[in-house]
């Protein structure tokens, strides 16, 4: 015989490891060695369920439910049964059914169900460690089971589903299984079983009534919590491999055993129904308009580990999580909160001389500056204590004395708040704390300690991580606290001071969940996709007879930001952002028309500057948006002061709920929101500013926020860049991202190439595709649009004969041509009008396309694994491009040698040395001598005003943009022509 590799030999295999034996194996069907139950190692002590007890009016497996209450709660069913002797179990489903439509599964299993004056408990809590041996009795008591083939509907009684876990008979967890040996995958079968094959109406399925509906294969586990139709939204529940998505090879059997094996033991789903799941909203909305929250798998590994470690080591340690953005370090948080609040130590050493019976923590202090984990801290209250008011927030030290003293477990303080806290747990050194510090999302503005560095001649920035080390720093550390760090971008000295040291001296984070992940799995997109830099060039002029000496980098520096900060050159780079913004994104109608912009600028002078070009411009368009401005303090600039809430018309509080709104587009920024600001509608950035390290990664990470509403998607984000280079952002982004492509240059004749090779297959012919766009752009009735595509569609799958491989290649290249066309259209410096119309012929075309087992979207995962980026990689020995690099990053320490204003040699030039040095640097690339340059500019300036379009639509039109449109139009037909003789200024001129 051979081996079982298809979907039922999965469902054997989990049911084995939670029961101890199969249905097969019962049923008499195969013949399998009869091992018993109890000495299978990887039986989790669930019961083997029947599909014949289950009851799909009451979504329950009656046989295990009444079981349940017989053997827990006899005298409360005999009050029951006394006052209604004839229809008692009707009366208790009734009301079951009753209450789990307004409240849901949670609520039930957690406050139990009352029937007249008999109350049951529908589930014993899992015990703490200091729980009384009667807890732990009724724990075990619990009845966890697992039944194959469920027949759930009651419109269509042999519909199942593949397996269903139960907690005394209600249902938990329903499951769809595949194999990917018999080309079936959770990714894409198990979850479109779910959106399309399965009847949500029918009670099981209703939202609320089990805690998460998960489709598995043996490599991925993907999970929902609300069932509807096809806009069910499924989330990974992967650990993760070589730090993105998937799951890694496990040398004992599937790789998703850990679901069964470590998730769904008895201990596991208690932990997970007290601990975690949680349902937002108030009890007086409907049940479905509530959003039911079931943790990730990277949530629930940090949370337990590090709820493990304390226990098993005690207080005074560090803890660094680094947590990418879009791994829900709000929800994290929360449950590490509340979860150290009941760790008890697990041994004496642990235990530091208290009792282990006494909680390892008095108090939980959260640092964060995010408004809403503070509300999410309060909200959750009510779900995951009995006691109510244990919260409480704290500002000084004398805050923290008091709330210690009136019992409070949780203490919300700032990050600006933090140093005192410090003091505050120093003093109180008989209590111990567990410190969670959410300093990824720097607070937005920072005005005191901004103009304090400006008064001691710093211009350095000093962020959140800054702000901690140094309260920590100044400090006598005691052992009376833990601390744990959540961020996204550690630097060199956070690790130090919160990593794992290892056996090398070298620091880890405790936890990671790296930006690769995130972006793999969908819960940020790629913000390095679609990257343009543009070079400045300059040429300056000395206009002083004398030639002093000046120190040639300082000199170099400041000439350049002479330069960047006039007021001309601002002009000239805001119209060419408004340029790419408004036809690009606000015309193009980006995320549904709702797409914003943040124009990134050196400082709060060139914030209000950009703000006023940006104004004026719109003004001369007809104002289609308006533009805001956000900058702290006040600000002269040409003689006039300036404040936020002056510029944009109402208060600096407003601004953030503003910028939220249909009226303003573009948000001028100089360093506030440039970190911790989540607004998903953001798609473009245009950067003049110089970005380095973590301040790079965080704001370049505004545009990365995924909005599924809003259709937003990798190919939407947009970076124009005056300022960095791409290898500075390479640099930035290495020691973070772990993995992911940044092309140099994209190579637009990659389109020509895709579309010389689709064009010879014969798929279409061009007059059909030249027909196809001109009904479709007249609007003419969908019906008149098919037969154009069908035709081609049955050329690719009949007449043409092609092999299997070619229809396959076809296929990915016209979904390659579709997905970098779309990507670079808005960046293009000219319009090749074939390219647009084959996007739209073939944009239509691809979902017709079928290909051996299309249903097993393979083509479509290649695809999706198939970024701007990586395609330029196979072009590597033909195009130099960019990939940040997939190992982990080692940084460096520190430099430990002084450093000040004055160590190190100077260089010092005469100032026409230095300005020729700058224009050489600035205008380097064009082998003319100055005197030349000015010649072939005379001679084009000639040429244009001979130019037979010259005086009508430029010299005599007084619409400065059709001018101005004109006016580029009279350039490119000039150089064309002069191309042969000025072939490096053409060049130049197009780069």
């Amino acid at each position: 015989m051979v081996s079982q590799t298809n979907e039922q030999a999965l469902e054997a295999a989990i049911e084995q490891a939670l029961t101890g034996m199969t249905t097969e194996e019962l049923k008499g069907t195969v013949q399998i060695q009869q091992t018993p139950a109890d000495d299978l190692v990887a039986n989790n002590g669930f019961r083997l369920g029947l599909p014949m007890d289950f009851n799909a009016r009451y979504a329950l497996d009656e046989k295990q439910f009444w079981r349940f209450l017989e053997e827990t709660q006899k005298p409360e069913l005999t009050k029951l049964k006394k006052h209604n002797p004839a229809d008692w179990q009707r009366k208790v489903l009734e009301r079951y059914d009753r209450l789990i439509k307004k409240h849901g599964v949670l609520h039930l299993l957690k406050k139990g169900l009352q029937v007249d004056d008999a109350h049951f408990h529908l589930m014993y809590p899992a015990p703490l460690a200091s729980s009384s041996e009667k807890v732990k009795q009724n724990f075990s008591a619990n009845i966890f089971s697992c039944t194959r083939q469920v027949r759930y509907s009651l419109a269509n009684p042999l519909q199942e589903i593949d397996m269903v876990l139960f907690i005394n008979g209600i249902p938990l967890v329903t499951m769809e299984l595949k194999n990917a040996w018999t080309g079936q995958t959770a990714r894409f079968h198990g979850q479109k079983q779910y959106r399309e094959d399965r009847d949500t109406s029918q009670p099981l399925l209703n939202f609320g009534r089990c805690l998460v509906h998960m489709a598995v294969d043996t490599d991925e586990v993907y999970m929902t919590t609300k069932l509807a139709g096809k806009s069910t939204y499924f989330l990974p529940f992967n650990k993760g491999h070589n730090h993105g998505k998937g799951n890694p090879p496990n040398p004992n059997g599937h790789k998703t055993a850990y679901l069964w094996e470590e998730v769904f033991t008895k201990e596991s789903l208690a932990n997970i129904i007290q601990h975690f799941v949680r349902l937002d909203g108030s009890s007086k909305d409907p049940l479905a308009k509530r959003t039911l929250y079931f943790p990730r798998y990277q949530q629930l590994d940090v949370v337990r580990k590090l709820v493990a470690h304390a226990s098993a080591h005690g207080v005074g340690h560090t803890y660094l999580i680094q947590h990418s953005a879009g791994s829900g370090k709000s929800n994290s948080i929360t449950w590490a909160a509340y979860q150290l609040i009941e760790t008890y130590p697990e041994n004496e050493t642990a235990a530091g001389g208290k009792s282990l019976e006494q909680p390892l923590f008095d108090s939980v202090i959260v640092v964060t500056d995010r408004r809403l984990l503070d509300k999410q801290l309060r909200d959750n209250i009510k779900d995951f204590s009995e006691v109510k008011n244990i919260i409480a927030p704290a500002f000084k030290s004398s805050d923290l004395k008091e709330s210690l003293q009136q019992g409070k477990k949780i203490i919300i303080t700032t990050i600006q708040k933090f140093p005192f806290i410090v003091d505050g747990i120093e003093d109180l050194s008989d209590k111990r704390f567990a410190v969670i510090i959410d300093e990824a999302h720097s607070s937005q503005s920072g005005t005191a300690h901004d103009n304090m560095n400006r008064a001691m001649g710093q211009d350095d920035e000093e962020d959140d991580q800054d702000k901690i080390l140094k309260a920590m720093k100044s400090r006598k550390m005691r052992g009376n606290a833990s601390y744990l760090a959540f961020t996204a971008t550690p630097k060199n000295n956070t690790l130090e001071k919160f990593g794992e040291q290892q056996e090398d001296g070298s620091f880890k984070p405790f936890h990671l969940y790296s930006m690769k992940q995130a972006i793999e799995e969908g819960f940020i997109l790629d913000v390095l996709a679609n990257y343009t830099t543009y070079k400045s060039y300059y040429e300056i002029e000395k206009s002083i007879a004398e030639n002093p000496e000046f120190d040639t980098k300082k000199a170099q520096k400041k000439l350049r930001a002479y330069v960047e900060s006039s007021q001309q050159t601002i002009d000239t780079k805001a119209e060419i952002m408004l340029d790419h913004f408004i036809p690009q994104v606000v015309n193009a109608k980006k995320l549904k028309g709702k797409a914003k912009g943040m124009v990134v600028t050196q400082n709060i002078e060139t914030a209000i500057r950009y703000h006023k070009a940006i104004t004026r411009l719109l003004a001369e368009k007809g104002n289609p948006f308006n533009a805001l401005v956000a900058f702290s303090g006040t600000k002269e600039v040409d003689g006039i002061e300036y404040t936020e809430a002056e510029i944009n018309g109402f208060a600096e509080t407003e601004t953030k709920d503003k910028f939220d709104t249909d009226d303003y587009r573009l948000l001028v920024v100089a360093n506030k929101y440039l970190t911790g600001f989540d607004q998903p509608k953001l798609c473009a950035m245009y950067v003049d500013k110089k970005l380095t390290s973590v301040l790079c990664v965080q704001t370049l990470s505004r545009l990365n926020r995924s909005a599924p509403k809003l259709g937003k998607k990798t190919e939407d984000l947009f970076i124009l860049d005056f300022f960095n280079s791409v290898d500075d952002v390479k640099a930035a982004f290495d020691p973070f991202y772990t993995a992911t492509s940044l092309s140099q240059a994209t190579d637009i004749n990659v389109l020509h190439d895709l579309k010389d090779m689709l064009d010879e297959v014969g798929v279409y012919e061009w007059h059909e595709v030249e027909e196809f766009v001109r009904r479709y752009f007249n609007n003419e009735d969908a019906q008149a649009l098919s037969p154009l595509i069908d035709v081609a569609a049955s050329r690719f799958e009949h007449e043409l004969e092609l092999e299997e491989d070619d229809k396959v290649d076809f296929k990915i290249k016209a979904k390659q041509y579709v997905k970098i066309y779309g990507q670079m259209a808005s960046i293009m410096p000219y319009e090749i009008v074939a390219w647009e119309k084959l996007f739209w012929f073939l944009k239509f075309l691809v979902p017709k396309l079928k290909v051996k087992d299309a249903g097993s979207d393979a083509i479509d995962e290649l695809l999706e694994s198939v970024d701007l980026s990586s395609y330029g990689l196979q072009r590597v020995k033909l195009n130099h491009t960019i990939t940040l690099d997939e190992a982990d990053t080692d940084l460096d320490p520190q430099n430990p040698n002084p450093r000040g204003a004055h160590g190190g040699d100077k260089q010092t030039d005469p100032l026409d040395d230095i300005v020729r040095t700058f224009n050489e640097r600035w205008f380097q690339g064009w082998s003319a001598t100055p005197e030349e340059q000015k010649v072939k500019f005379v001679n084009i300036a000639e040429s244009i005003k001979q130019h037979p379009d010259f005086e009508a639509k430029y010299q005599n039109n007084p619409d400065p943009h059709n001018r101005e449109l004109a006016f580029e139009k009279m350039l490119k037909e000039v150089m064309l022509r002069r191309r042969k003789d000025e072939l490096e200024l053409y060049k130049f001129l197009n780069q």
